[in-house]
Order: C-alpha cells, then structure tokens, then sequence
C-alpha cells in the first residue's frame, strides 16, 4: 500500500512564517484524507506541532553541506522509495540543494520549492542547475518575492512555473485567542511594538535610534520588542550607550501573540527586507495601524495613509514624524486600525491560500 505521497520537508528548528505555512497546508490536507509525510528536525518547532496533530513525521537534520555528502543523499533516497514520495515541497536552500537532489535521484514526480524571502537569486552555475533541473515548480509566498527570483536572471526558470500564494491567516481562530492586555507603559505613553527574530534582517536598531528621536521631542512612549536572537546583547549594549534603554522593553519570545498586539497602539517593522511580513497581518487582524519601509513586500499588505503608512527605508526621522501623527490623532489611527483589520479579511483568507496550493498539487499542468 502506497503511503505519504505528499512530503513537505523543512528542517528549520526554529519557529517562523515558513514553518508556519508548511504546517498549517500539511495539516489541511490531512484533514482531508490526503497522505502526508512531514520531515523535519527532530524536536523542533515544526516537529512537536506535527506530532500533536497526529501527522507522519520522520526527523531528519540537514544543513548547507548534506548535498555534497554522499551518506545523506542515499539516507534520504532511501526515505523517499520507502514513504513513495510523489510530490515534495521543500523551504530552505539547504533543504532544496540535499533533499531536491535525491528526490531527483528518485524519480519523485514533483519537486516544489517555497521561497518565502524577497532576496534575488544568485546567477550562479548552482542556483541555475537546481532551477533548471530540479524544481518543478516554485511557491512565491508575495510578489515581490516572485519578482526577485528572476531579478539576477530572467531565463532562471519559467514565469509559469511560479505561483504566488499569500500566508493564510485564520481571522476566525486569531479572535477565539483569550487574551488579558499587558500595560506596557503609562497612561499617556504611546506604545509601539515589534515582533521578530533578533538579526540584521529585522533591523531593530532602528527602534534605538527612534527612541532617541522621541526622547529629545519629550514625547511620551515605550517601545516592545518581542523575540529573541543572537544580537540581543549587542542590541541592549547600543540603547545603553544611547541612554535609552529605559524606553525599551525587551519582552523575549511572545507565546500569545494576540495579546502582545492588543496591549501596543501601533505595529512598526523594520526589517531590510521581507517575503511576507507576516507580523503586519497580525497586528492588522488586531485592528492596529501599522507602519513599514516601503520595501519588498511591505506594499502588499501596508496602504499608505489607509492602514498605516509606508516610509522611506532607513528614514528614521519620517517614522518618528508618523508615530507623533498617529498619537496626535487617537481618530486616525483608529481607523487605519479598522481599515487593516478589513483588508485581512478580504486578502488572506487561509482557504484561498489551501485551494490556491491544492489546485497545484493536483492539476500540474497548470
């Protein structure tokens, strides 16, 4: 009996928007009767919400040099001939360049990559090889991020092979969250808040130079910052030196986070770059105005001066003038809050996102 013909693999251990769309297609398939495997790491994020779901797992651990270790190959040849993988969707680089690699060795009929970051695509004699060679399809989680993937070359892969499918978010099951608002700050204190791994990626720096920004207009605020990651310390080290770092709160990984955006007044998000920001859907479903560089896919979920504002990238001082904006103007950011709650519902609900991903995994020659 042939089992598990739809294998979503992503070794990722920790727990972001990628991870997030892998599980939640696996588990709408699985729901539906289809068969689906998940690989992943060994209690990882990803891992322990499969399992709980009662979905196949098999664990497995791969990284940027597995494709060129003959061992791991044949491991995961093996796996794909046991569990009769007819269709794989992959998430990282290292993941595609191993993984892809042995499917194709294989013979799976499939092989689909999700590029969830608007990052172009190197021109290189790899990328082409794998483009060319072994992806079947390719899963573009915005535009933009569609858009980069032929920016270094636009022969890399057939335009027709790459199908844009927003992240899904469920508003209805965003609302059943209970939540009990955290007081950030005082009564007249504007609260701005941001979510994300601590990386060069997400730029949190910047939230030290708009403080001292704030601070020297005597503005009254508090700044949120949740997640954690490796430039914590040197983070916390540069409000020190700036003499801020009482107008920050470091709140460390946000379990709830319903609860994180209901207890701020507006969203900021930083980041060089994004695929689909994910956290600016959340702080819409929350009703909160949100604000971004108008940089890859920002655009696509922020409507300057409708739900937010897009800025300037790197433009510090702009983000300071629109968050005074928005203190000054309790009415307007109400409604910007409303607006972005609207366009949630309207643009990403998780059912076109699944019959978006299932009509190309059972119609491939669309």
């Amino acid at each position: 009996m042939q089992r598990n013909k739809i294998c979503f693999l992503n070794t990722t251990r920790e727990w972001g928007g990628g991870e997030k769309w892998h599980f939640e297609m696996a588990s709408k398939l699985h729901s539906n009767n289809y068969d689906v495997l998940v690989i992943t790491q060994h209690n990882s994020a990803l891992f322990k919400r499969v399992k709980a779901k009662g979905i196949n797992c098999i664990s497995v651990k791969l990284n940027n040099f597995s494709f060129i270790n003959p061992v791991r190959i044949f491991q995961l040849v093996k796996l794909f001939k046991k569990n009769s993988v007819e269709t794989l969707i992959l998430n990282l680089p290292a993941d595609l360049k191993a993984a892809g690699l042995a499917a194709k060795i294989v013979g799976v009929k499939h092989i689909i990559y999700r590029r969830g970051s608007a990052i172009a695509v190197r021109n290189t004699f790899v990328n082409r090889f794998y483009y060319r060679k072994i992806i079947h399809f390719v899963i573009a989680n915005s535009k933009a991020t569609a858009e980069k993937i032929l920016e270094n070359n636009p022969n890399l892969i057939t335009k027709k092979k790459i199908h844009i499918i927003y992240n899904g978010f469920d508003v209805k099951e965003f609302d059943k969250i209970a939540v009990k608002p955290e007081r950030f700050g005082g009564e007249n204190e504007i609260i701005i808040g941001n979510v994300g791994r601590l990386v060069k990626q997400k730029a949190q720096e910047y939230f030290i130079d708009l403080a001292v920004i704030l601070k020297e207009k005597n503005i009254p605020f508090k700044i949120v910052i949740g997640g954690d990651g490796k430039r914590k310390q040197q983070l916390q080290d540069y409000a020190k030196t700036k003499n801020v770092e009482d107008k920050i709160i470091w709140k460390g990984f946000v379990n709830n986070i319903k609860q994180f955006m209901k207890s701020i007044d507006v969203f900021v998000l930083t980041s060089h770059w994004e695929g689909f920001g994910y956290v600016l859907a959340e702080a819409m479903a929350a009703k909160k105005p949100v604000i971004g560089f108008d940089i890859s896919s920002n655009p696509e979920l922020i409507h300057d001066n409708e739900n937010g504002y897009l800025i300037e990238p790197g433009n510090i001082l702009q983000l300071s003038e629109r968050i005074i904006s928005l203190q000054k103007q309790p009415d307007k950011a109400k409604k910007f809050g409303e607006k972005g709650r609207r366009i949630v519902e309207s643009d990403f609900q998780p059912d076109n996102a699944y019959r978006s991903f299932l009509r190309l995994i059972t119609n491939f020659e669309l």
